[in-house]
């Protein structure tokens, strides 16, 4: 979507859609051993379109999907896959890493399609996991605020607010109704659905800091933790306000940010380790995002 940062944004000769660089895959993962749900009712009736970005696609997650066009860094152990295999339900997974708003009706890349193209009226479960990319949001608070306080060893201020106040803050609420707009856009696709936007889980301390394992001081980590929260807030409104349910990963992700060591954290750091990309959820993170929205499924009474 068209954008003009150059009011609030140091001009940077870069052009990205993923979130940060990708590293190493080390493990294999087993979907089998991960899930343990009692099968929804009919539940092989149902059909399931997943939407979203790269925190739905599980961008660096072993093992991938086979079936997934390669540009997408689409897992079989993403969130979707999981629910899916726990829940006995057909699955049409559609999300691509580095994906926005506009790629819901507009092709991403030659071999990805636009991602409502999975839609379909007969679609009884739509999910979707969207809005970090919009204005590349993440990235850009995430890098920029990473080049302002990068040299911060005494931890002094916030030097990242300090350049750029409410101006991520300001990207969020006009993203309002485009976010309006896609869960529209699916009721219009696929009448009979139920929608549920997943919302994302939290990457960051709410409280102190973990230099240099993310590079920020302590009043730029909880400014960029307003940011994440603001941004679910909005997801989560949105959903409420278009007959859609929203499934809130990041309160019960708190304590297991990236600060945190591999075996507890679901969001990697800078430095990837043990599956996923850096700054994204891990195989625990992506297992426990599924977690959540097959409870919200089954609050739903499917």
């Amino acid at each position: 979507m068209p954008h003009d940062k150059a009011s609030r944004r140091p001009p940077r000769g870069r052009g990205r859609r993923h979130l940060l660089a990708a590293t190493t895959v080390i493990a294999i993962l087993g979907l089998a051993a991960l899930v343990d749900c009692e099968p929804l009712a009919s539940a092989s009736a149902l059909g399931y379109v997943a939407l979203g970005d790269s925190y739905t696609s599980g961008d660096g997650i072993p093992p991938v999907a086979p079936t997934a066009p390669a540009d997408c860094a689409q897992s079989a152990a993403d969130y979707p896959h999981l629910t899916a295999t726990a829940l006995g339900v057909n699955l049409r997974d559609a999300s691509c890493a580095g994906a926005d708003s506009a790629d819901m009706t507009t092709a991403q890349y030659s071999d990805q399609p636009p991602q409502f193209s999975a839609l379909s009226l007969s679609t009884n479960v739509v999910s979707v996991g969207i809005g970090g990319n919009d204005h590349s949001l993440f990235s850009d608070a995430l890098i920029d605020c990473g080049i302002a306080d990068g040299l911060d060893f005494l931890n002094v201020g916030s030097p990242c607010k300090a350049i750029y106040g409410n101006g991520f803050l300001s990207d969020i609420a006009s993203d309002t109704a485009t976010i309006s707009a896609v869960i529209q856009g699916i009721h219009s696709r696929s009448p009979i659905a139920t929608v549920l936007v997943v919302g994302y889980p939290d990457i960051l301390p709410q409280t102190g800091r973990c230099y240099p394992t993310l590079p920020f001081t302590t009043g730029d980590t909880a400014y960029l933790n307003n940011l994440e929260t603001s941004l679910n807030a909005m997801l989560r409104g949105e959903a409420l306000a278009n007959n859609a349910v929203f499934v809130d990963t990041f309160s019960q992700s708190i304590g297991h940010d990236a600060c945190k060591s591999p075996t507890i954290r679901w969001v990697n750091p800078i430095i990837a380790s043990g599956g996923g990309v850096s700054v994204h959820p891990n195989p625990t993170g992506a297992f426990e995002m599924g977690m959540a929205l097959q409870v919200a499924l089954k609050a739903t009474g499917l």
